[in-house]
């Protein structure tokens, strides 16, 4: 093997470095900020460190009093690991045949496409149309509703990553094994899904994610805490003539983990999708 010279190793691990720094400073600072007493955040010149360790924030967003606002912050957190959670596994249980679909039948691609192309439509374009829907439905400020909302947004994005990752598997391992007598429920189960556990991951993972960090329509068929998600809170720690800058990182800070459990938890899936669709010789 070519061995690398050692400016090239050099170069390779600082910009490793300043990308780790890029993306771990801001999350850094946000915490800083959730544990600075209120005066250090106003202080000028900014204090980067805080005089004195404050974790009080955390126990006032934490705290289960009713009416308080740490009862209103778990109550959104909550909406939104339903919203979000129920609207992936819906989106991936119909990208998974959709996406398989298309991907085995070309002819009917264009309808992907077709519903690709309502990405290009700005979200307020859709709003009265989805907000009238809901209203016939009774769904408004409903977590149900706005889950379902979110599928609308989900669907496509996942049934095209979907496709993407069948197109990668050979149909000659579907025709074989159809060949030897499985239906094909059975070849979806036994040899499709398991070399598409990477993807299917992947698509979930995002659709988490997007689920997780949406606000407008959160924002618009929402109204009280019955279904009010955690980004529609944050935004209304900020909204009133003084603003608790601390308070707010606090929520930013806790609004980030569940995402990062999720991520760890996939990180966990793509290795066993990709061991698990390896063909033994």
């Amino acid at each position: 093997m070519e061995r690398r010279s050692l400016l090239v190793s050099v170069f390779i691990y600082a910009a490793a470095l300043l990308l780790a720094v890029v993306i771990v400073a801001p999350v850094f600072w946000l915490f800083v900020m959730s544990i600075s007493p209120a005066a250090d955040l106003v202080a000028r010149p900014l204090n980067w460190w805080p005089s004195a360790v404050d974790f009080s924030r955390y126990a006032t967003l934490l705290s289960s009093i009713p009416n308080s606002a740490g009862a209103n912050f778990v109550a959104s957190l909550v909406n939104s690991v339903l919203v979000a959670g129920m609207a992936t596994l819906a989106a991936i249980a119909l990208a998974v045949p959709a996406g398989w679909a298309v991907s085995r039948t070309p002819s009917i691609s264009w309808s992907l496409s077709l519903v690709i192309a309502t990405y290009m439509l700005p979200p307020v374009a859709l709003a009265v149309p989805l907000y009238m829907a809901l209203a016939a439905l009774g769904l408004l400020n409903s977590v149900f509703g706005l889950a379902l909302v979110y599928l609308t947004i989900l669907a496509p994005f996942t049934t095209w990553l979907m496709k993407s990752g069948f197109d990668g598997i050979p149909r000659e391992i579907e025709q074989a094994a159809m060949m030897d007598g499985a239906s094909l429920f059975a070849t979806l189960r036994i040899i499709t899904l398991p070399l598409a556990m990477p993807i299917v991951a992947t698509s979930a993972l995002f659709a988490f994610l997007l689920a997780w960090d949406e606000f407008f329509y959160a924002l618009l068929f929402t109204s009280d805490q019955r279904a009010r998600t955690l980004t529609v809170a944050i935004a209304e720690l900020a909204g009133g003539r003084v603003s608790d800058y601390g308070l707010i990182a606090t929520a930013g800070v806790l609004a980030a983990l569940p995402p990062v459990l999720v991520g760890l938890i996939m990180q966990r899936a793509l290795i066993s999708g990709l061991t698990s669709g390896g063909v033994k010789g």
